[in-house]
């Protein structure tokens, strides 16, 4: 393939391996910045403490913690076949989630480096049978030398937005080298289809987005009793995933609709939560009266806005609010996923900017189960409709459900897809055997 690599990819493998003695200084950087896990540094490098468990052994590579999420029923059911998994991804996050979500035989490492020297020790020491990205984490060193080994590696819940398809259009023949080193692509959409098909992936399948597949987050029982009993009987909207630029207008339209709503309680969940104590500024600047979950803190009857920036506790307050406003959607972010949120119950608001999740809020908002709103104006009124008129609210959740219930079958659309490489396992075990 090496000789068939257009220029930038040529050029992207001599840079990258040139500044490989160069690696320490960044870990030590990203250790600085919490960034890494110091015990595990050298998965960074594709050196692994771990031995590769013997016979069959998938790869499945997730950016972070939604991409692997997002394939966690994909990842269980290998799993239950007696496949063993090396998982990976790239934040100290997805690293925890990994531990506590998955069964054993889910090995989880940090992606290396994209060195051809850290990307070579990584593949000889676990050998993957094949490979699953998730949605569309394309290192190139990777990519390519999976390829060169004749690793099959397959894109699943391929996700390719409109931005990224822009950007990639002004760069034809490295993205088409990228796609083209996989064997095949199982996009989340017909929409997401077409684009990769056009950048230059063969073997393009709709199968659709494992994450409507995904049971909703969990919630700690203890921990929602002990929320409940602090908010009894007082309205609550729910902001999740929220960006900068979008806390100042949660904050006026907490202060506006609070004119009409007396106990109301707003409870932002920052996509961030680094952002807790500036968001918490934020709110006293407004004159009105913060807690902060980080520090401990619980909404008391005084409480105007809780901060809850903490992570993996958003299956918590989305079953504390019958109103969840998705956030990144009314600055240019792109959007949140609103699957977790209507699986629960919520009736969903969100901005225009949900290029993200195009056709899952096109569904959604052609059956009623979201709205969307232009402005804090329409934000204000669309929130205090469902407040105000709860058989509306559940018209408008009843119909978000059906929708989700209605895009499901997607685990087993990507299973079908797999059969052949599975199907290759089983042979290969039972040669062994």
């Amino acid at each position: 393939m090496t000789s068939d690599l257009p220029l930038s990819l040529r050029l992207y493998r001599g840079v990258s391996a040139a500044l490989t003695p160069a690696a320490g200084i960044l870990i030590r950087q990203r250790l600085k910045q919490g960034k890494e896990d110091a015990a595990r540094i050298d998965e960074r490098k594709g050196i692994s403490a771990l031995a590769r468990p013997p016979g069959p052994l998938v790869w499945v590579h997730g950016a972070s913690v939604g991409e692997i999420l997002a394939a966690a029923a994909l990842i269980e059911h290998l799993r239950a076949m007696g496949i063993s998994i090396v998982l990976t991804s790239g934040t100290a996050t997805s690293a925890g989630i990994a531990s506590r979500r998955f069964p054993p035989g889910v090995i989880h490492q940090f992606i290396p480096y994209d060195s051809p020297r850290f990307v070579a020790r990584f593949l000889d020491h676990w050998q993957p049978s094949f490979g699953l990205f998730i949605e569309s984490d394309l290192w190139p060193n990777l990519v390519m030398a999976s390829n060169e080994r004749r690793i099959p590696i397959i894109i699943i819940n391929g996700r390719m937005s409109p931005r990224s398809y822009r950007r990639w259009k002004k760069a034809p023949r490295t993205i088409g080298a990228l796609l083209g080193a996989f064997d095949m692509c199982l996009a989340q959409s017909d929409g997401d289809a077409d684009r990769f098909a056009s950048l230059g992936s063969p073997h393009v399948f709709t199968t659709g987005n494992l994450k409507f597949d995904e049971p909703p987050p969990s919630g700690d029982p203890v921990k929602l009793d002990r929320l409940n009993a602090m908010v009894r009987g007082r309205p609550i909207v729910v902001a999740a995933s929220t960006h900068p630029g979008e806390d100042e207008i949660l904050i006026d339209a907490h202060r506006r609709l609070a004119n009409y709503f007396t106990a109301l309680l707003t409870i932002i969940v920052p996509r961030h939560p680094q952002r807790g104590a500036d968001i918490e500024a934020l709110v006293e600047q407004a004159e009105l009266r913060p807690a902060l979950r980080s520090r401990g803190e619980l909404p008391t009857a005084q409480t105007d806005i809780y901060v809850a920036d903490t992570m993996g506790e958003l299956g918590l307050f989305y079953r504390m609010t019958p109103v969840v406003f998705m956030g990144g959607s009314l600055v240019e972010h792109g959007g949140q996923n609103p699957i977790e949120a209507i699986k629960l119950g919520a009736a969903v608001v969100h901005g225009p900017h949900v290029t993200n999740f195009a056709d899952t809020y096109e569904q959604l908002d052609n059956h009623g189960g979201a709205r969307m709103v232009e402005n804090s104006e329409m934000l204000v009124r669309q929130i205090g409709q469902w407040l105000a008129d709860d058989p509306e609210r559940q018209r408008a959740s009843a119909a978000g459900l059906k929708v989700v219930r209605s895009l499901g079958g997607a685990l087993d659309r990507t299973l079908a897809a797999l059969e052949p490489y599975l199907l290759q396992l089983r042979l290969e075990s039972a040669t062994d055997a």
